[in-house]
C-alpha cells in the first residue's frame, strides 16, 4: 500500500477524488491530519490550524514553534546523503555524520556572529557542504539563500544584495563535465558588491581572507535547534528576473516543513529506506525540494556537474548505483534521452520518475512508458512561489499520456476565464482559491506587502493567480500550456506556447524552438514569430513547419515569420525565455533582460538584429 493510500485509510476516505475534495473544503481537518499522521513536532503547540483564512495574509498554525532542521535530521540508521560530482569522488554521509557536521557548522556560524534572523548566503554547487550549511543556518533561525556558481557576479549581486547577508559561503571553482571552472574573480566581485558581508567561508578549498570549511567545522558540538515561530523565515528563493528585478520570495519554517512532508510522503511516496535523486542546481527550487527528502527519513542523492557528461546515461547510472526509488528530471533531459535513442539500465528499485520545470510533450510520456515499465511517471507543475507542486500525480492516480493527473492534495487549483469564472475543457488562468501553508511569508524588502499583492492578487482579490495557462478536463486532469504572461493572443484567441513546441520539436532537423507574439498597438493581429534551432547540417523548411502547425493545430498557429537561430535561450533550469526575447524584440537591451540567468550567455545576442 502506498503512503497516500495509508493516509486515506487513516482518515476514512475511499478514493482519491474524495480525498482531494476533503483536502480543499476542510482545510483545518486536512492539515491537522497531515501534521498528526506525518509527525510534525511542535515545541510550542498551535492555538489553531488556520487563524486567518483570507488571502493574502492567511495565518497558519498561530502560536506554534518548531524548526525545519530538527525535522530534517530525525532519520536513523544507514546513509543519509550520497553525493556525486565531476569535481571529486563520491561522498557518503550517514545520519549520525550529517548530524555531527550540522552541529559543528552551527557552532562555526555562531563563532562568526550569526544569530536568529541573520542572512547566510551560498555561491555553491550541489555538494554535501551546501546541505550541511543550510541545515546549520536553519537550526539557528538564521535565513538561507543560495545561487549556483555558474551564475555571473551581477546576477548574484542582484539577488543577494536585497537581503543584506552577513556570511557568504563560496566555491573557488568547480568542474563542469571535463572542464575546470575558476570562480575566484566572481567571488571577489561578490565581496565588493555585498558590503554587508563580514565573513567569507571557502567551500571547499581556499580563498583570500576567508575561513576554510575545515575551520568552520573544527569544534565539536551537540545537536541544537532553536524553536522559531511557524512563519519565521527559513530561506529566500529568487524569481528568474526575466521581467525585472528578481523577487526575493520568503518561505517559512512551518509552511515548508508541513507542505514538503505532505508532498514528499503522499505524492512522492517517500519514507525511511527510500532514496531520492533529482538533478538540480542550488539556484532552483527543486534543490530545496530534493533536500526535504530528509524530512521523510529518506536519503538524498546530490549530483553536481554537467547532467549529460560524459553522456545522457550519467544520471541513470547514478540512479542504478544508488538504488534510487524516486528519480526526478527535467522534461528537456527526458526528451534528449529519447532523441538519442537511449535505453536506461535496469532500475529495480525505482518506483517513480518525476518530471517538472516545463511541459513534457506526449512523446516523452511514451518514451518513459516504453523504457521504464512499472514506474509511475509523475509529471508536475508548481513554482518557486509556493516551493511545491500545484498540479501533479501520486501512486493513487493513473498517469495519462500528455496530461498531469490533477491538483495536488490541499491545493484548490482551477482555471479562470477573463471574467474570473471557473472553466473546464478550455484554456484559462491557473489560480488557487484557498490558502496553502507554503505560500510565501512575503517578499523581502516589501514591508507593506504591495509587491507581493501585485504579483499574485492583482487581478482577482483573494485569489492567487499563478501565471500559468492551463486546461482542466472533466475528470480533473490538466495540461499546462505555458506561462500566461507569455501567452500568444492571436486575433483575440489565446494560444499556449507548449502546443507549438509539441508539434515543431517533433519535426526532423529541429532541436529546439521558441515562439513569441508582438502585439499591434493599433489593435490588429500583431506578429507571431517562431524561432527554431536546427540540428547540424539541417536546413530550414518554413513551408513544412507552417503546414504541420496548420494541420496539427489550426491556421491561427501558423507564424508570420520563422527564423533559424544558433540556440534557443533557456535559463539554467531549462526554461525557455520567451519574455526576454519579446522584450528585446520590442527594443530592450540584452543586458537589461536575462543575460545573468542564461544557460548559454550568448543565446540572446542574435535577437536585437531580428527586430
Amino acid at each position: 500500500m502506498s503512503r497516500i493510500e495509508a493516509f486515506a485509510a487513516a482518515v476514512g476516505v475511499d478514493d482519491h477524488a474524495a480525498l482531494h475534495r476533503w483536502s480543499v473544503t476542510d482545510l483545518d481537518g486536512f492539515w491537522s491530519a497531515v501534521v498528526e499522521h506525518l509527525g510534525v513536532e511542535f515545541t510550542t503547540p498551535p492555538t489553531a490550524v488556520l487563524g486567518r483564512r483570507e488571502m493574502p495574509g492567511a495565518r497558519w498554525f498561530p502560536g506554534a514553534e518548531l524548526n525545519y532542521a530538527a525535522h530534517a535530521l530525525r532519520g536513523t540508521g544507514g546513509v543519509a546523503v550520497v553525493a556525486y560530482s565531476q569535481t571529486r569522488d563520491v561522498i557518503e554521509l550517514t545520519w549520525d555524520e550529517l548530524r555531527d557536521q550540522v552541529a559543528r557548522a552551527r557552532a562555526g556560524l555562531v563563532r562568526l556572529g550569526v544569530g536568529r534572523g541573520d542572512r547566510v548566503v551560498a555561491y555553491l554547487p550541489n555538494i554535501p557542504e551546501t546541505l550541511v550549511a543550510f541545515l546549520a543556518t536553519a537550526s539557528l533561525g538564521a535565513v538561507w539563500a543560495s545561487c549556483a556558481p555558474e551564475f555571473g557576479a551581477r546576477a548574484v549581486i542582484d539577488r543577494f544584495a536585497q537581503i543584506e547577508p552577513t556570511v557568504l559561503l563560496a566555491a573557488p571553482g568547480y568542474t563542469y563535465g571535463a572542464t575546470p571552472v575558476d570562480r575566484r574573480a566572481e567571488v571577489a566581485a561578490l565581496r565588493a558588491g555585498l558590503p554587508t558581508v563580514r565573513h567569507v567561508v571557502a567551500v571547499p578549498g581556499d580563498l583570500p581572507d576567508a575561513t576554510t570549511w575545515a575551520d568552520l567545522l573544527a569544534e565539536p558540538a551537540g545537536p541544537a535547534f532553536d524553536p522559531v515561530p511557524f512563519d519565521h523565515p527559513l530561506y529566500v528563493l529568487f524569481s528568474s528576473g526575466t521581467t525585472g528585478k528578481p523577487k526575493a520570495i520568503v518561505h517559512g519554517h512551518g509552511g515548508i516543513t508541513v507542505e514538503h512532508l505532505k508532498n514528499h510522503a503522499l505524492s512522492w511516496d517517500l519514507g525511511p529506506g527510500d532514496r531520492i535523486l533529482w538533478f538540480s542546481t542550488t539556484a532552483w527550487m527543486m534543490w530545496n525540494a530534493l533536500v526535504s527528502g530528509l524530512l521523510c527519513g529518506a536519503s538524498v542523492v546530490l549530483v553536481d556537474g554537467n547532467p549529460v557528461h560524459p553522456d545522457v546515461g550519467w544520471q541513470w547510472r547514478i540512479a542504478q548505483e544508488t538504488g534510487a526509488t524516486l528519480m526526478g528530471a527535467s522534461p528537456g533531459f527526458l526528451m534528449a534521452c529519447r532523441a538519442e535513442g537511449y535505453v536506461p539500465p535496469p532500475l529495480p528499485r525505482l518506483r517513480q520518475l518525476g518530471a517538472a520545470g516545463s511541459p513534457l510533450p506526449p512523446e516523452g510520456y511514451r518514451w518513459v512508458a516504453e523504457h521504464l515499465d512499472g514506474v509511475l511517471l509523475n509529471v508536475g507543475s508548481g513554482g518557486t512561489d509556493v516551493c511545491t507542486g500545484i498540479v501533479q500525480g501520486s501512486p493513487w492516480q493513473p498517469s495519462v499520456t500528455g496530461e498531469i493527473a490533477g491538483p495536488a492534495l490541499g491545493v484548490a487549483a482551477a482555471a479562470f476565464d477573463e471574467d474570473g469564472k471557473p472553466v473546464v475543457g478550455e484554456l484559462g488562468e491557473l489560480v488557487i482559491t484557498e490558502p496553502m501553508p507554503s505560500m510565501p511569508v512575503g517578499f523581502w524588502g516589501d514591508p507593506d506587502g504591495s509587491r507581493y499583492r501585485s504579483s499574485y492578487f492583482d487581478v482577482w482579490p483573494g485569489v492567487w493567480r499563478h501565471g500559468d495557462w492551463v486546461r482542466f478536463s472533466g475528470s480533473g486532469s490538466c495540461v499546462i500550456a505555458g506561462r500566461s504572461d507569455a501567452t500568444l493572443n492571436r486575433g483575440g484567441v489565446r494560444l499556449g506556447t507548449a502546443e507549438f513546441y509539441a508539434v515543431v520539436e517533433e519535426l526532423p532537423g529541429i532541436v529546439d524552438s521558441l515562439v513569441v507574439h508582438l502585439e499591434d498597438p493599433a489593435g490588429g493581429n500583431g506578429e507571431l514569430l517562431l524561432f527554431v534551432q536546427l540540428a547540424e547540417g539541417a536546413e530550414l523548411d518554413e513551408a513544412r513547419i507552417a503546414r504541420e502547425l496548420r494541420t496539427a493545430l489550426s491556421p491561427r498557429h501558423v507564424p508570420d515569420r520563422i527564423t533559424a537561430v544558433p540556440v534557443v535561450p533557456r535559463n539554467r533550469t531549462g526554461k525557455k525565455l520567451e519574455l526576454p526575447v519579446k522584450r528585446i524584440l520590442l527594443g530592450a537591451e540584452v543586458d537589461d533582460t536575462a543575460r545573468g540567468v542564461l544557460a548559454d550567455p550568448t543565446a540572446l545576442d542574435v535577437f536585437p538584429g531580428l527586430r
